[in-house]
């Protein structure tokens, strides 16, 4: 199946050859070095040549800001290490960019496992690291004396580690399936299954539960837990930090869930249509968009809109990060010396 898209998770079609093919159909095909005549193939690059360029520079700004401007707060750490993950895969995009250009990989083997492996390790930590804000947030609430006196940057240094190690493990796949396949002079960098039977299938749903379906659960879980506690105890003074990591988790569910519906679909051999394979080409694009829309939230949602146009683009990503560290920090003040004055009493 001779598609355009990224190919992250293109099972290869056994019955699709060249053999059917006229000598003048062959050598048309062999003197397209480009897909720039079909139109989607054009909009495609042209988007993700937007995502790079928008990736890098919007992450390479966040990572300078929180790595090197900002005081190191277990919350700049998360967002920190969000940063890094997103400018990794940014970074890879160009060597996507040509084989969606040309349909046609001459990187080699080690750079076409790699490159998927980097996609799924952005999409693994991504949504761990959303996790491990979300619980550290239910936590600082739900235990405020404990975090108050364990909540530190040596276990959030820790955990982004774990964190890391767990999505490097979830993203091994890609190392182990990702193949070539020459034909006609052209080289395809795909997913080879068709040696282990049902291996297709049990990666294809590892990714959604682990990646997707189980994290969602426990971002709602510790999100309504959250509201409860706050509503009960009147302690919500700002809802900027809500505003800033709802509208992350939203973003990448959002990004993520037409990539995981087609995949799901795929996995009928009857579904291998044009409708599922063009699905995959903009549900790849859309997951990958979620790379470049990271920093943007944290601009965005840091002021109100005409406060963006006073401040510089360093303030408000100052702002939208810094604020969420002293309304926590306010919290558990508060909380702790509740805390203390019931024991006084007691």
């Amino acid at each position: 199946m001779d598609d355009i898209s990224i190919d992250y998770d293109f099972n290869y079609d056994d019955n699709y050859t060249y053999e059917n093919l006229s000598t003048d159909e062959i050598t048309l095909h062999k003197n397209h070095t480009t897909c720039f005549h079909e139109p989607i193939c054009a909009i495609l690059v042209l988007v993700n040549v937007i995502i790079f360029v928008l990736g890098v520079c919007g992450n390479g700004l966040v990572i300078w800001i929180a790595g090197f401007k900002m005081k190191r707060t277990v919350n700049t750490t998360w967002y920190l290490s969000l940063a890094v993950s997103d400018f990794i895969f940014c970074l890879s995009l160009p060597l996507n960019i040509y084989y969606m250009a040309t349909t046609h990989w001459v990187f080699g083997l080690f750079m076409c496992k790699f490159t998927s492996f980097i996609l799924f390790l952005n999409m693994f930590s991504s949504i761990l690291l959303l996790v491990v804000i979300s619980v550290d947030r239910c936590v600082s609430v739900m235990f405020p004396v404990w975090a108050q006196n364990h909540r530190g940057l040596r276990l959030a240094s820790g955990i982004v580690v774990l964190a890391w190690i767990i999505s490097a493990a979830f993203s091994f796949p890609s190392i182990v399936f990702r193949d070539l396949l020459t034909h006609i002079g052209q080289t395809r960098c795909y997913n080879n299954y068709k040696s282990r039977e049902h291996y297709h299938e049990l990666v294809a749903f590892s990714r959604f539960v682990f990646g997707f379906l189980l994290p969602f659960l426990i971002i709602i879980s510790c999100y309504s837990i959250i509201i409860v506690k706050l509503r009960a105890n009147q302690m919500a003074r700002s809802s900027k930090p809500f505003r800033v990591m709802t509208a992350l988790v939203a973003t990448f569910f959002l990004c993520w869930i037409p990539y995981h519906t087609f995949v799901l679909m795929e996995l009928n051999h009857k579904n291998h249509s044009g409708f599922v394979q063009n699905g995959l080409q903009w549900g790849t694009v859309m997951a990958t968009a979620n790379s470049f829309l990271n920093p943007v939230l944290y601009v965005f949602m840091g002021n109100d809109f005409r406060q963006k146009f006073k401040n510089s683009i360093m303030s408000k990503i100052e702002n939208a990060m810094g604020e969420e560290g002293r309304t926590i920090s306010r919290y558990l003040s508060r909380s702790s010396s509740v805390d203390t004055r019931a024991s006084t009493h007691i």
